[in-house]
């Protein structure tokens, strides 16, 4: 049963090779006719003296292996008359008599050279700059066509192409693999995308699957690097890639590579844009009189009094129609005072308030700046930069603003020819304010806020108890977060290839978040204002808590490496020791009843006070080695090797040891090869297999109570001497002394391609990943123990899937184009869990599990009669929940033929009528980008999306009437329900939703017929810029000047559920009650001096 048609995202691909080198000459010559044919519409006016005379210049342009080049542009230079070559490589343009003609074509070096009336023969070469190209991987980099590990790199120019809050955003849907989605905080100002490579690689509680991320070799948060001050990035996926960097890389590492001075004159760049944003998705609430009408056949269907009487109805129907017209006047609402003279929110009131409009902003505005400095000499380089963001939120009531600033600095020196000094110097710090009450309850209470209830009183104050007064006086939430880091290298090179690198850094953490709860009021009949309760506290609740968390961060690096070539052969050799060390430390103090509400502070609270401080550190070290060897760029080898020291362990089991290997084969530079040399330049197939170590965890005792803990404290004590509670202690927790490491071990094998010169190049992978030893629930032991046993290495788990990559770049006479298409799907799959009933229960897993599955009843339809209903019950489809079945409920299917439809013992022996309806994990991510450039102008279209994804939606987002009449809600979506002849809205009975109730949730048990389709394709971005002609810029002293219109979350097409965002589904307080992401159109300009 789906109420939209599901999305179907298919991409074909047909390729012969002759085929289509056919086609691609063809279009570009008939393109080539149709640019001659309107030539003089591009020629612009040159000089007097060379408009004298004016000559045909003919001539052949060729490779360097003798084949002619087809589409080569020929243009004159510093004018826009132009064409291409044909099928030939010939050409044929009018041009003044000694005018220069400029050669170009992609892959190749541009050529230059002047008309002299004969024909001419061009002989262009291969760009060595292309053929040459250098990835970041770890303590180093390599020539990508060497490169034999599983490795995605972007460059700038991906990154900067958008005006997006952080890195992780801009990273999504473009590197394949690496996989993004929208975390817990919804779309919140300083929320960040959860990010994982190949899927999460462990289910151990309290471990992390996220990647390494360094930062210019730096551990550090992607998200506080200004996205314009990147070089690159580099994705390092798979083990033999991982290995070099030890515990903390056993699901991958980021390498983000931030930009450095260059030699030469000063340059100063700025660029800043202006942001207008508004929500994306937000629900579509009902009139008030068709809400009234939903909830009372939700009361009704179940057997309870009608939620409005008809007394109520028709006030709401007159409202409607404007019988009431002064809103000073309590008639107007139909508000209600009880005996305490107090407004009643809801008893009586008719209005038809639509709360999310109340609540969120139609749109908000933003700011971004940025601006740096660079330039130096052969012996000193610098780069420096600065960035301010100031980003307004989508809240109507309250602050909800967010502000980030950056600092970096880059300086290398060069004293001698043997020495290099590097120093970096970063800074960011990150400020946002929103409302106190602006939690997750927040976003739970707007639903279920009924559109017959008022806003505001006749005297024109905010009702209470309708969120808008805790939003404005109820408190800020202020957080201040600082990084601060330094990191000086020196590098020594004492003869040719061979260096020394010694790093040293430093990083410091700051967190303050300063958290208000002040007394709110509310006004009543007699405009006299009283105090409300809330935050759980009784009316006039004030408290503060005030959080500082700190964190050094220290690192050491010594390594070396040695470079030879000998004849074809070429050898690297790289040794190092790398040490890490983090001392967390954080305190926390809490009072209540404050002095006065203007002065929100600690010291100014009278009870209830408490502190609480705590400090911690831990450590990392290993030795690391690389040795690297390939014979004519056509086979090669890397062997990696790291023996990594855990402070988090004891024992023998504190350091381990994890090797891998990789290989390479470029078919293309083999001999037999060469005929097609001119159509495949890199035909690489790589292969590699390596064990990496994991001992990242995202609580500070989750796998390693190595030291007895005696927690001691008076809170909970029951016995009191003199009045007063005394200390006890617990029992100190059972220390396993056999923890240890997660083994990753993962398999590569991928084809790496380029063809037509490079325009098409490519790459496809399949991997294989192991994740060995995971932390599993502890064994079963007896009471008498005393203590909670120990957690074990006691689960496996395997990761396996696929990526692609291609990526299209060209040029048609002066319009250049470009498209790249990433795509890749992952599974996972339980191989050992300690459940020995293979229990289905949602807290544990069983072997075989295919993470994601989701497990529920087969749905037959809705019953249109009771006859219909009666048959199907007798026929064994009675379910052993819910009573009183009949005509608009659901029919569930009896699958196992045993009488009654049930779960049965809930285990994977015995699940009764339960089977496997889909399966919750995003597959086939992709992401879309297109680009063109033309006489100035640019624009590029982003698109990024899942092909296929199941998910199972709950609560009153999906369902309107559930959980009782407190907790329900009526959108637009929930009105197709079923309803039958002389219903007062209209007999439905063809409809989507089962009748509602309030009393039982008996027709929204997890089924088929329900199951979402969250696949989707969002227009992430589509941009289009022009920039100016520089006998323009250079007037005003600028070397270019850049504008452009940008927008971000543009259109969506998804199969789920109108009120949902395919991006934006779970929640602690239920499906789809988060801050929505954000529809941005920016408004921008780069200057380059």
């Amino acid at each position: 049963m789906t109420k939209k048609s599901n999305l179907s995202l298919r991409f074909t691909r047909v390729w012969e090779k002759h085929c289509l080198k056919t086609v691609v000459a063809t279009l570009l010559l008939w393109c080539a006719q149709s640019a001659q044919a309107t030539t003089d519409t591009y020629k612009t006016q040159a000089t007097a003296s060379i408009q004298q005379q004016t000559v045909k210049a003919t001539g052949v342009i060729i490779d360097n292996t003798g084949e002619p080049l087809i589409g080569v542009s020929v243009k004159v230079q510093g004018t826009n008359t132009g064409t291409i070559t044909d099928l030939d490589g010939k050409f044929s343009i009018d041009t003044p008599k000694g005018a220069i003609l400029e050669f170009s074509f992609i892959g190749y070096k541009t050529v230059t050279t002047e008309v002299t009336g004969k024909e001419l023969h061009i002989t262009m070469q291969e760009d060595s700059k292309q053929l040459d190209e250098v990835v970041v991987v770890g303590y180093g980099s390599q020539k990508k066509v060497n490169v034999t590990g599983s490795v995605s790199m972007v460059n700038a120019d991906v990154l900067e192409s958008r005006p997006v809050q952080n890195v992780s955003q801009a990273l999504q849907g473009v590197i394949p693999g690496l996989n993004m989605s929208v975390g817990s905080s919804g779309g919140t100002l300083d929320g960040e995308l959860n990010v994982n490579i190949r899927g999460a690689g462990t289910i151990s509680d309290g471990s992390s699957s996220s990647p390494l991320v360094l930062i210019d070799g730096i551990e550090g948060d992607m998200n506080t690097v200004n996205p314009n001050d990147i070089e690159s990035v580099s994705v390092l996926k798979d083990a033999a890639s991982s290995s070099i960097y030890g515990a903390r890389a056993a699901f991958g590492v980021i390498l983000i590579t931030t930009k450095s001075g260059k030699s030469g004159k000063t340059r100063v760049n700025y660029s800043g844009n202006v942001r207008f944003s508004d929500a994306i998705q937000l629900p579509d609430m009902v009139d008030s009189y068709t809400f009234a009408q939903y909830f009372n056949r939700a009361s009704t269907n179940g057997g309870e009094s009608p939620t409005f009487d008809e007394k109520a109805l028709q006030n709401i129907l007159d409202f409607q129609n404007g019988k009431f017209t002064d809103p000073s006047t309590p008639e107007y609402y139909g508000l209600e005072a009880g005996p305490d003279g107090k407004w009643k929110s809801y008893a009586g009131s008719f209005a038809n308030t639509d709360w999310f409009k109340e609540f969120y902003k139609s749109w908000t505005p933003s700011t971004e700046h940025n601006l740096s400095i660079s330039g130096g000499t052969e012996k000193l380089t610098y780069m420096i930069s600065g960035s301010f963001l100031n980003q307004n939120g989508l809240i109507k009531h309250g602050e909800d603003n967010f502000n980030r600033y950056t600092m970096n600095a880059k300086i290398s020196a060069k004293p001698a020819e043997w020495i290099t000094l590097n120093y970096t110097s970063k800074w960011t710090r990150e400020d946002y304010d929103r409302p106190t009450y602006m939690t997750g309850a927040f976003f739970h209470n707007i639903a279920r806020r009924w559109p017959t209830c008022a806003p505001m009183d006749p005297n024109g104050h905010y009702m209470p108890n309708m969120e808008i007064i805790q939003l404005e006086e109820g408190g800020v939430q202020t957080s201040q977060k600082n990084w601060y880091t330094n990191q000086l290298q020196a590098i020594f090179e004492p003869v040719k290839d061979w260096r020394i690198v010694v790093e040293g850094s430093m990083r410091t953490y700051t967190r303050k978040q300063h958290w208000a709860v002040l007394p709110i009021y509310g006004y009543d009949v007699n405009n006299k204002s009283y105090l409300l309760s809330w935050n759980g506290g009784a009316a006039g609740y004030s408290e503060v808590q005030d959080e500082r968390e700190d964190e050094d961060y220290f690192s050491g690096n010594i390594y070396s490496d040695y470079a030879k070539t000998i004849g074809d052969h070429y050898f690297k050799v790289m040794g190092g020791f790398n040490a890490e060390l983090f001392r967390p430390s954080g305190m926390t103090g809490f009072g209540t009843d404050l002095i006065s509400s203007n002065v929100p502070s600690l010291g100014l609270t009278q009870d209830n006070q408490k502190a609480n401080a705590w400090a911690r550190e831990r450590a990392i070290a290993g030795f690391f080695g690389r040795v690297n060897y390939n014979y004519k760029e056509r086979y090669m080898l890397e062997a990696n090797l790291r023996y990594d020291g855990s402070s988090r362990f004891v024992g023998d089991k504190r350091w381990g040891l994890f090797p891998s290997f990789s290989a390479g084969w470029n078919i293309a530079r083999e001999d037999f090869f060469r005929p097609l040399a001119g159509i495949i330049g890199t035909l690489k197939l790589r292969g590699s297999w390596g064990q990496l170590g994991n001992n990242n965890t995202d609580k500070a005792n989750a796998w390693y109570p190595f030291y007895q803990n005696m927690i001691t404290g008076s809170a909970n004590s029951g016995w009191l001497i003199d009045g007063k509670k005394q200390n006890t202690a617990q029992l100190p927790g059972i220390v396993n002394s056999l923890m240890t490491w997660e083994t990753i071990e993962s398999w590569d094998l991928g084809l790496d391609f380029g063809l037509l010169n490079n325009r098409l190049t490519g790459s496809v992978g399949y991997y294989n990943r192991y994740t060995y030893d995971m932390i599993g629930p502890a064994p079963i032991l007896p009471p008498v123990l005393g203590a909670l046993p120990p957690q074990v290495n006691n689960c496996d788990m395997k990761s396996y899937g696929w990526e692609l990559e291609l990526s299209w770049r060209d040029r048609i006479s002066e319009f250049d184009y470009s498209a790249r298409f990433v795509l890749s799907d992952g599974k996972r799959k339980i191989l050992k869990y300690p459940n020995p009933t293979n229990s289905l229960s949602s807290d544990v897993y069983y072997n075989g599990q295919i993470l994601g599955d989701i497990w529920g009843y087969k749905t037959v339809g809705i019953a249109q009669t009771q006859e219909e209903m009666n048959a199907h019950l007798a026929n064994g489809g009675t379910p052993n929940w819910g009573t009183n079945w009949g005509a608009g409920d659901i029919m569930y299917a009896n699958l196992d033929g045993k009488e009654g439809v049930n779960n049965g013992s809930n285990t994977l022996e015995d699940h009764g009528d339960l089977t496997i309806i889909g399966n919750s994990t995003p597959r086939y991510n992709f992401g879309l980008t297109l680009t063109g450039a033309w006489k100035g102008f640019d624009f590029s279209v982003f698109l990024q999306g899942v092909m296929k994804r199941d998910y199972w939606l709950d609560g009153p987002y999906f369902w309107g009437a559930n959980g009782g009449l407190w907790q329900s809600t009526a959108f637009k979506e929930h009105m197709d329900y079923w309803r039958p002849e002389g219903d007062p809205l209209g007999a439905n009975t063809n409809a989507y939703y089962p009748k509602p109730y309030f009393n039982t949730d008996k027709n929204q048990k997890v089924q088929s017929g329900y199951l979402q389709n969250a696949a989707y394709c969002r227009l992430k971005n589509a941009q289009i810029g022009y920039t100016l002609p520089k006998t323009w810029t250079r007037k005003a002293a600028m070397e270019s000047v850049r504008v452009y219109v940008s927008g971000d979350n543009l259109l969506t097409f998804s199969g789920i559920s109108g009120v949902f965002d395919p991006e934006l589904l779970g929640s602690d307080w239920g499906d789809g009650k988060l801050y929505p992401l954000q529809r941005t159109i920016s408004i921008g300009l780069n200057v380059n001096f």
